[in-house]
């Protein structure tokens, strides 16, 4: 794997922790451009799924590679930013080498590099879960997590059957992610017969969440749901909740169950409930990465399991193909039917969405735990 660093960002330690793993003539691999958030707000994310992505690249070579050749990791640092992305992937995208791409898992990042992806026209594997992300026309975009119309349709499933629950307060980060996440709950709710007693959105890396803790106290809801685009914001917003009195259930967009937003809340979020994408324990797929992954990094857990499914589905794709020819490839995933990840089962429709489910989960004393799986056939 190849790494390039220009932002003026990086550490010398930040360079030192993605080391150099192997040296190849550029006619020798199959190069994979990813744009990761090596600082900046979601540094310490970017860092397990840039884990999770090395992991599912040794494997796809241990295996043999793609088309024989193996595969190599051209990586930038987007900075968690949406200018950041931009040139990250500028950058990467005047490689000619380069066949594909991975990155990023927020939706307001693939968003301001979308116009160059089309561009570009090549296949970007991301994890953002803004819905209309691939129902903007954008032919190269293909999503390896489910998308917040799912993700609302389980919250609020989960919220109203499970928890039965009526009075529902919606806290949104007022990013692209956090506006599909809440106006798709609302439409969810609405089909439940539920009309939110509060819809409160915020301002992403706030330092402060008492007005939005004292909205939701004074709204009298009886259930919180939250769409936090960043970790830290998250852990704030939690330690409020509990030092303002407000005590009811919530159930938030995956960033709740993060290591990082666990190690930074601490108990703030012991009983909350949260819908994940990636559960170590929701299936065979996602017990193996996780104990491969464990090995490897200090019996580490990883919080997504969505890179690793990019690299393995394009790995999938090409061999199918036995081409890297865009075109080629893009067709060979758009087919890919019933393949078992480590996210779920994904079988991609003609928009480049390929998952359709959540997983439910608990946050009991720390420890995340399985509930249930809710799946919808569209």
């Amino acid at each position: 794997m190849t790494l390039t660093r220009r932002t003026a960002l990086a550490s010398a330690a930040a360079v030192s922790s993605f080391a150099i793993i192997g040296r190849a003539r550029a006619d020798d691999t199959v190069k994979i451009g990813v744009c990761s958030p090596l600082t900046g707000a979601a540094a310490e994310v970017g860092r397990i799924q840039l884990n999770s992505l090395k992991l599912s690249t040794e494997h796809v070579n241990a295996k043999g590679g793609i088309v024989g050749r193996k595969v190599e990791l051209i990586i930038e640092d987007d900075a968690t930013t949406n200018p950041g992305v931009v040139l990250a992937f500028s950058r990467l995208a005047a490689n000619p080498d380069i066949a594909a791409f991975i990155g990023s898992i927020r939706s307001t990042q693939v968003n301001a590099m979308a116009p160059d992806v089309a561009k570009v026209g090549k296949p970007v594997m991301f994890g953002g879960t803004d819905p209309t992300l691939t129902h903007n026309g954008y032919k190269w975009l293909f999503r390896c997590r489910p998308n917040d119309s799912f993700s609302a349709r389980v919250i609020a499933d989960y919220g109203v059957k499970t928890l039965n629950k009526k009075k529902w307060a919606i806290v949104a980060s007022t990013d692209a992610f956090g506006t599909g996440g809440q106006k798709a709950l609302v439409d969810a709710l609405s089909k439940a017969g539920i009309t939110p007693v509060l819809v409160q959105g915020y301002s992403n890396q706030q330092a402060d969440f008492t007005p939005v803790v004292l909205a939701v106290k004074q709204a009298e809801a009886d259930i919180v749901a939250s769409y936090f685009t960043f970790e830290p914001d998250l852990a704030v917003f939690a330690r409020q909740l509990v030092q303002l009195g407000v005590r009811i259930p919530w159930v938030g967009s995956p960033s709740i169950v993060s290591p990082v937003s666990v190690g930074l809340a601490k108990a703030a979020l012991n009983g909350t409930y949260g819908i994940a994408d990636f559960t170590p324990d929701a299936n065979d797929e996602s017990r193996a990465f996780t104990a491969a992954y464990g090995k490897i990094y200090n019996n580490a857990i990883p919080d997504s399991g969505w890179t690793y499914d990019a690299m393995q589905i394009l790995a999938l794709a090409m061999n199918t193909a036995k081409s890297t020819e865009p075109a080629k490839v893009r067709d060979a995933i758009l087919a890919i039917k019933g393949y078992k990840g480590t996210e779920g089962i994904y079988n991609y429709d003609q928009n480049g969405d390929g998952l359709r489910g959540y997983n439910v989960v608990k946050n009991e004393g720390g420890k995340i735990v399985y509930d249930k799986h809710i799946e919808f056939d569209a």
